[in-house]
């Protein structure tokens, strides 16, 4: 039930972008807000870093190829190997839209 219901909330949102006119780098951008969750718990939003890397503002190209390097384990983190083993393609590319949409803070 748990597989069909995560399944199905994906197709479902998709659907509902698309009928609410947003374009396929919007629709990438909201999946990726909404898989970002798990991210976030250390990745800061606001791009101030701290000892976690800040992943926002990258391009996709290179936010993509660097998650799937931790899937491959070409890239040694423990964590970040864990996180990105259940990431398809598409759930890599979503996040890499909406992390790069995301702007660094102005510091002062």
């Amino acid at each position: 039930m748990k597989v069909l219901i995560r399944t199905a909330t994906p197709i479902t949102a998709a659907l509902f972008l698309a009928a609410s006119g947003y374009s396929v780098a919007a629709a990438d951008a909201e999946y990726g807000e909404y898989l970002s969750s798990e991210c976030v718990t250390c990745h800061r939003t606001d791009g101030t870093q701290t000892n976690i890397p800040d992943i926002i503002g990258w391009d996709i190209k290179s936010f993509v190829s660097v998650l799937r390097a931790y899937k491959t384990r070409e890239r040694q983190n423990k964590v970040m190997q864990t996180i990105t083993s259940g990431l398809s393609d598409e759930d890599m590319e979503a996040l890499a839209a909406y992390f790069a949409s995301l702007k660094k803070a102005v510091t002062k």
